[in-house]
């Protein structure tokens, strides 16, 4: 049976919806209470986060305010007070004394996706803290979680630590009662918003709800049964994700949302993501999934935030054409400049007709220079990575014969008789859900996991290469690049051909000797794969090596994986990268390996045909 609550507000929203709302006493004072409480925890504003764990909610603040002592935001709000869009003008952004953004826009409209995209170390991580922490005037009531940290260490279970939003209700409530006095129509448009995440917290229907997103996000019924502190890291940040999904803020701020999540969930996020009806501003190095959720793109260039309509390939279609058009008008304009600085220069002090000639021609100039002229198109830095030659080794290269694996004796096989083969050859994308065993593979070629039965056959003269995520927790980021790398392969005895390993995957000049700690995540990965390739192997294994790329350092890497002349065995939630460089497709799942007859692209499309077949049986119980 509903709820007291929801039957009073059933009847105001019917209220509101006809503009017959009654006036009821303000409470202001709850409501700021309230806000003030939330933005002390460090993960949301305006939104409560899970209440255990107070350490490490100190230290999540503490660095917070670090980052944010170095960042200077200035900005004028432009819209409505009251309005659910948010516009700053005169936007401008420092870190540690360099320009992020200057005198530029930010303009949020309601029920607007956005796919901020740029190169790496622009600042669009910076730009989301920054509005994260209010540094530039969002107006209250617009609640923010910006999804940067995975939710921490607590008692309660996945599913509880999702649903459990008791002071986000009340503050809604609270904030209802005041709109609720109020006439205008931003205020109308937010209560009406208002009372439907209220519907939606209901205690009916919140715990099917909060079931319904962590099941899209692979989680098991017996897992979101599961204690939060018992969960590894990458699943503790998909919890937190389901936390914002269940929580539907004014501002949703997603920072790499698919770098936990395997195939099949990204493909049910892009789904769930694309009917956000809200403010969603996203990065994301998946062209695919940017492709799936986004409505609009801002493109963070040359300290400026540019707007576009479409999702990203419309993007890439408009800036080309409009890059064309401005070409040829910046050389139209140089070429009337040149015509007439040579018309003046020759018959400046000719003739008097001749010099009224020039004259004219000179107060056009003027005018045409303090009118402003087209600027030169400026295009993104090109990266371009490479792999070292690795030579020939012969056949077999690896050879793994009738190989069983689980991780304890009473624990279900990964894997069961396994046996095949990889070479210099090998191009191939291991896909599957997650636990069904990618990264564990990956693991027994190497030899970092031995088998329960079988045996694997490595040819003596093998070098692999191995990349995945915890890498960059070996950098040392107190020093610099070039001395890592130096200390690293101390055989290389030239600082400058040090400089030239390192340039090799687009880091240069004070990129190279400037703290690791001030290098954006990209920027640190990076030095990785320079450190990965300079060990010259045969096999590369790359376990989601996109993670922090920006699409261009993605491209850059597909170029260089296929100059490569040794194998590659490749675990990836991006399917434009997957398209681009393997040959095969393994699912790894059910405790085998078998062939994907088909590419990524048709993978994906039986993908999405479960995925909506899984959420129609679930939704018929909500």
């Amino acid at each position: 049976m509903p709820s007291d609550a929801k039957k009073k507000r059933d009847q105001k929203k019917k209220e509101a919806a006809k503009g017959k709302n009654k006036k009821t006493p303000a409470k202001e004072n709850g409501v700021a209470e309230l806000n003030g409480d939330a933005e002390q925890n460090g993960h949301t504003n305006g939104v409560t986060a899970n209440g255990n764990a107070v350490n490490e909610m100190e230290e999540e603040l503490e660095a917070m305010t670090l980052l944010a002592k170095h960042r200077a935001c200035t900005g004028v709000l432009a819209s409505h007070p009251d309005s659910r869009d948010v516009h700053i003008h005169n936007l401008s952004i420092t870190f540690h004394g360099v320009i992020l953004l200057d005198d530029t826009k930010l303009e949020l409209n309601v029920g607007r996706r956005y796919g901020l995209i740029g190169l790496n170390g622009c600042g669009k991580s910076s730009l989301l803290s920054a509005i994260e922490n209010r540094e530039i005037p969002i107006p209250e009531h617009v609640d923010i979680f910006h999804l940067r940290r995975e939710m921490a260490p607590s008692e309660k279970t996945a599913l509880q630590a999702v649903c459990d939003v008791d002071k986000e209700r009340i503050r809604l409530e609270h904030e209802s009662e005041v709109l609720a006095t109020k006439d205008d129509q931003e205020s109308h448009d937010r209560l009406l918003d208002i009372y439907e995440r209220l519907d939606d917290m209901d205690a009916d229907k919140a715990a099917v709800a909060a079931a319904f997103i962590l099941h899209g996000l692979g989680f098991t019924k017996e897992m979101q049964q599961k204690k939060v502190k018992d969960f590894s890291g990458g699943w503790r940040m998909r919890i937190s994700l389901a936390r914002a999904l269940f929580i539907r803020p004014s501002l949703l701020l997603l920072d790499e949302p698919t770098n936990h999540l395997d195939l099949n969930a990204c493909v049910w996020l892009e789904n769930e993501l694309s009917n956000y009806k809200r403010i969603l501003v996203m990065v994301s190095h998946s062209q695919d999934f940017l492709n799936g959720v986004c409505t609009n793109v801002i493109h963070m260039q040359n300290n400026k935030l540019r707007y576009f309509g479409g999702n990203y390939d419309t993007f890439m279609q408009t800036r080309m054409e409009l890059e064309e058009n401005q070409m040829k008008k910046y050389k139209w304009e140089q070429d009337q400049i040149s015509h007439m600085k040579n018309y003046i220069a020759r018959f400046g002090h000719g003739s008097a007709k001749l010099a009224r000639q020039a004259q004219s021609k000179e107060k056009t100039l003027k005018k045409m220079v303090d009118s402003g002229l087209t600027e030169r198109v400026t295009q993104d830095k090109v990266l371009c990575f490479s792999f070292p030659p690795c030579g020939k080794i012969p056949p077999p290269v690896i050879m793994i014969q009738h190989v069983s694996f689980k991780y304890e004796d009473d624990k279900p096989h990964i894997y069961k008789d396994l046996d095949f083969g990889f070479d210099l050859d090998t191009r191939v994308a291991l896909v599957g859900p997650n636990g069904a065993g990618k990264s564990t593979l990956l693991k027994l070629v190497v030899g970092e996991l031995v088998p329960t039965e079988g045996i694997i056959r490595r040819n003596s003269h093998l070098k692999i290469g191995r990349y995945h995520q915890h890498l960059a927790e070996a950098l040392d980021l107190e020093q610099s690049a070039l001395e890592w790398m130096t200390r690293c392969f101390p055989d290389v005895k030239e600082k400058e051909e040090m400089r030239r390993i390192i340039g090799r995957f687009g880091l240069t000049g004070p990129q190279q000797i400037c703290p690791i700690k001030n290098l954006s995540d990209g920027q640190r990965c990076r030095v990785i794969f320079a450190w990965l390739a300079w060990q010259n192997p045969h096999i590369l294994l790359l376990d989601e090596p996109t993670n922090h790329l920006d699409l261009e350092t993605i491209d850059a890497l597909a170029d260089a994986i296929n100059d490569f002349e040794g194998g590659l065995i490749l675990v990836s939630h991006d399917f434009r990268l997957i398209s681009q460089v393997v040959e095969e497709i393994w699912i790894c799942e059910k405790q085998t390996v078998t062939k994907w007859e088909g590419d990524i692209f048709s993978y994906k499309e039986a993908l999405t045909k479960k995925v909506k077949k899984d959420n129609a049986k679930m939704l018929k119980n909500i």
